[in-house]
């Protein structure tokens, strides 16, 4: 649809489109004259629907914490579902992966050589040494929040250790590399030359996601990439960053018997942390952690 000048702005902000997006959307133009890839207005979130979505992430925030302050040795992943299912639930929201493509439970839960998807079990007990990504999703009121982290349980090697923690580090350096009006491709190529620079790999079947109004949306954030090149990042868009860095090979496979769960293919220690990030005028605004 074509607007005119005085016509409301297609943001849904009630102000006429010269005094709104006008001068964005010439930019925007401009930049894919040149050759670049832009982001299509489907996914630059409103400031209503962005603070619809700072809304379901202070409750996803929420659920880390509670994880954080209730986590421990002995506990089954299932008892961590649990927590997580009955918190949500009494905030009002709904855990986004449960039912999600038939996923069982409502969070994942990843241990030492898994990488992402692992599912929670009455069966799995955390144990003296163990590394585990909690990820968790929420909708609150129709909005989409997502992150997760980290936990090292009792007395974890050196190599975890560091493995958990250089993977903070890749999250923030892709985070630090989001610009407005940058590159997509920004993001990974920082991820990849701080993982690799500590001899790790990046895993490259999965990344981040565009979210908010659905669970995964455009674009798709690789944890891997060449700097200026990609999609365009502007004002409004919100996606996860979430790099799953490896000990050894980036190659996986996935349970073959639960079709979720995917392993490192070397049997070798997988770290991950997701934080949900906002682009600002200015920068970047975290959402959930």
């Amino acid at each position: 649809m074509v607007l005119n000048r005085n016509d409301k702005c297609w943001c849904k902000s009630d102000l006429k489109y010269k005094n709104c997006h006008m001068e964005f959307d010439e930019k925007l133009k401009k930049l894919k004259k040149e050759g670049n890839i832009i982001p299509s207005h489907n996914i630059i979130k409103t400031k209503e629907q962005i603070e619809g979505i700072k809304e379901s992430a202070k409750i996803n925030n929420a659920v880390l914490d509670l994880v954080s302050e209730n986590i421990k040795i002995g506990m089954t992943t299932d008892d961590i579902d649990k927590l997580v299912h009955d918190f949500t639930i009494s905030q009002g929201a709904t855990p986004a992966p449960l039912g999600y493509g038939g996923f069982p439970k409502s969070l994942c839960t990843s241990i030492n050589s898994q990488i992402c998807h692992g599912i929670p079990s009455k069966d799995v007990v955390l144990k003296d040494g163990d590394i585990i990504n909690i990820d968790v999703s929420t909708i609150y009121n129709g909005y989409y929040s997502d992150a997760s982290r980290m936990f090292m349980l009792g007395n974890v090697t050196e190599n975890a250790k560091k493995l958990v923690e250089v993977t903070k580090e890749c999250l923030y350096k892709g985070i630090e590399a989001v610009k407005p009006w940058g590159h997509l491709g920004d993001i990974g190529a920082a991820i990849a030359e701080h993982a690799h620079k500590n001899g790790y790999s990046v895993v490259r079947d999965f990344g981040g996601h565009g979210i908010g109004l659905q669970f995964h949306e455009d674009p798709f954030v690789f944890h891997i990439g060449s700097k200026n090149k990609g999609m365009i990042l502007v004002p409004g868009m919100v996606f996860t960053i979430e790099p799953m860095i490896n000990e050894g090979t980036y190659e996986l496979y996935i349970d073959a018997e639960n079709e979720w769960t995917s392993y490192t293919d070397d049997g070798k220690l997988s770290a991950q942390w997701e934080h949900m990030i906002l682009v600002t005028e200015d920068g970047v605004e975290i959402l959930s952690k």
